[in-house]
C-alpha cells in the first residue's frame, strides 16, 4: 500500500506539528481503507481565511472565505487535455511499455496525485469552538470531507449528504476524534 500525505503551512494562527500530520495521515489511511483505495498522494495546505477566500473566488466564484476546498485530479473538465504518460501510455488503460514489475516500481516510485486539500487554520479554529471540540478534531473532520471530495464523494443533495456525512463520522470514531 502507498499512500502517502505531503503538506506545507501557509497560516500564522495554528502552529502545524508531528502530532496532528501523523493524526491527519492516520485518518487519510482509515479513509482511503473503508474505500478500497491502497494508493495515491493527497497534498494538504493549511492556510488563513484570506488565501482560501482567494482560491474559492477564483475556482467557484464564491467570493468568501470557506473552511475547506478540494481539487481532484481524478476528476476532468470539459476541454481538459487528456493525460498522456512518459511511457507513451494513456489514461484510459492503454498498457504501458514494460514488464508489470517495472510498472509497479513505478507506481511506488510516483504515487497517483488524487488532489489538494486546503484547509483554512482560522475557520478551524472558529468552528471548533463553536462546535466545542478540539481544533484536531476539526481539521480532522475538514481533512477526510475534503479527501471525500477528492474521490468522488458530494453533498449536494440530502441523501448525499446523509451518506457523505456518515462516512466522515465513521472514519472520526474509528480514530478516537468523537464530538
Amino acid at each position: 500500500m502507498t499512500l502517502s500525505l505531503e503538506w506545507n503551512d501557509e497560516q500564522d494562527a495554528l502552529e502545524i506539528g508531528e502530532p496532528l500530520i501523523s493524526l491527519l495521515d492516520g485518518l487519510l489511511k482509515l479513509a482511503a481503507e473503508a474505500e478500497d483505495i491502497d494508493h495515491g498522494e493527497v497534498v494538504l495546505s493549511f492556510v488563513d481565511d484570506e488565501a482560501i477566500r482567494q482560491l474559492n473566488r477564483e475556482y467557484r466564484n464564491i467570493d468568501k472565505a470557506t473552511d475547506v476546498l478540494s481539487f481532484s485530479m481524478l476528476e476532468s473538465g470539459e476541454g481538459e487535455p487528456e493525460i498522456v504518460y512518459e511511457d507513451g501510455g494513456e489514461e484510459d488503460g492503454e498498457e504501458a511499455e514494460g514488464s508489470d514489475e517495472e510498472w509497479d516500481e513505478e507506481v511506488e516510485e510516483y504515487p497517483e496525485p488524487l488532489g489538494d486539500i486546503v484547509i483554512s487554520v482560522e475557520r478551524a479554529i472558529e468552528q471548533a469552538a463553536e462546535y466545542g471540540h478540539s481544533v484536531e478534531r476539526e481539521i480532522g473532520f475538514l481533512f477526510v470531507h475534503g479527501f471525500l471530495h477528492l474521490i468522488g464523494y458530494d453533498h449536494g443533495d440530502e441523501e448525499a449528504e446523509r451518506v457523505m456525512f456518515a462516512k466522515q463520522e465513521a472514519v472520526l470514531d474509528k480514530a478516537g476524534l468523537r464530538r
